[in-house]
């Protein structure tokens, strides 16, 4: 199923979102400041905010199971955009980006991503609708990406490399060597020359859409409803650059974060591969029969792993610094 939302709503949702990113657009032109602990902490919470409305509105007004499937889908989608975050933080430090000008080169970065991921999304659903087979793929796929981020241990600086298309670009653009503020575009002896935050900027978007090659599967094994899909995707990329800001410097506490999502990118590969053997009329494998995961139970796993990670990962961090300090 692609969606059953109507076409005026998925217009009206398509015109709020582009308004939303408008009016971020409008803030960061206007502010003169690096961006604070409290700036960050009170756009996080109005982004969330926006989603819990969204997620109420579809309580309210849409039949079934779409709210619960909006609030599974952002909470997973959000989840997993957090490690995201430890790749920004490499690439800003990694480029030496300046402070005034990161809050910029994230924003056009998501946008950009933002855009990619609503092809994604489309070229998804329309595959689910035509083969329902497709299950099997992305459930393989999600179980796989789960074993190779529980391997890979903790984020370090090896998890971002310059790869071919950004030396390209390096070599094709007229690129200067030195920042200009914010500036995308500077003039150097008469000559109109693109600034580093050019390949910044198509760093993190190919990071982002990289990464979305593992949470778009992820998203349809909750839900099937191309509107729930784009929109959890939409309002988890809306927040994420405030949430850069407020957690950037304490990812490296959350030690756990692979593992919990792991786990969770593996719950919802078997969730995907039982029901495409529900879908291939299969309900027993020899005496084992399958069961029927619910979004209630996909959203309480979930959840609950977020939680177990997080306190797990506190109290780790809390451990080692005390024994640092001992020593």
């Amino acid at each position: 199923m692609v969606s059953a939302v109507p076409t005026h709503v998925w217009i009206i949702t398509v015109i709020g979102l582009l308004a939303i990113v408008a009016f971020d657009l409008i803030v960061i032109a206007r502010r003169k400041h690096t961006v604070t602990i409290k700036d960050a902490t009170r756009w996080v919470l109005f982004y969330i905010g926006l989603a819990g409305l969204f997620a109420v509105a579809l309580f309210l007004f849409t039949p079934g199971a779409s709210g619960s499937e909006f609030v599974a889908g952002y909470i997973t989608e959000y989840s997993l955009s957090v490690d995201n975050l430890f790749v920004f933080v490499i690439i800003m430090a990694r480029f030496a980006v300046p402070s005034l000008a990161q809050d910029k080169v994230l924003y056009i970065g998501i946008v950009v991503s933002m855009l990619l991921r609503a092809v994604f999304i489309l070229a998804g659903a329309a595959a689910i609708a035509a083969a329902s087979w497709v299950f099997y793929i992305f459930g393989a796929f999600l179980v796989y990406t789960a074993v190779r981020l529980a391997l890979e241990g903790e984020n370090d600086e090896t998890d971002f490399q310059e790869n071919a298309v950004l030396r390209g670009m390096r070599r094709i653009l007229p690129l200067q060597h030195d920042y200009d503020g914010a500036k995308l575009v500077s003039k150097v002896g008469g000559k109109r020359m693109l600034t580093p935050l050019v390949i910044v900027i198509a760093a993190i978007g190919m990071a982002n859409v990289i990464f979305a090659l593992d949470s778009i599967p992820a998203i349809f094994g909750l839900t099937q409803d191309a509107y729930v899909v784009l929109t959890a995707n939409a309002f988890a990329l809306m927040g994420l650059r405030q949430l850069y800001f407020l957690i950037g410097g304490l990812l490296e506490r959350v030690i756990y974060l692979n593992v919990g999502l792991s786990v969770i990118l593996a719950f919802i590969g078997v969730k995907l591969i039982i029901e495409a053997l529900h879908g291939s009329h299969i309900d027993d494998i020899g005496a084992i029969h399958l069961p029927h995961i619910g979004i209630a139970t996909s959203l309480g796993f979930i959840a609950g792993t977020l939680l177990v990670t997080t306190v797990a990962s506190l109290i780790k961090s809390g451990y080692d610094r005390r024994r640092v300090s001992m020593d």
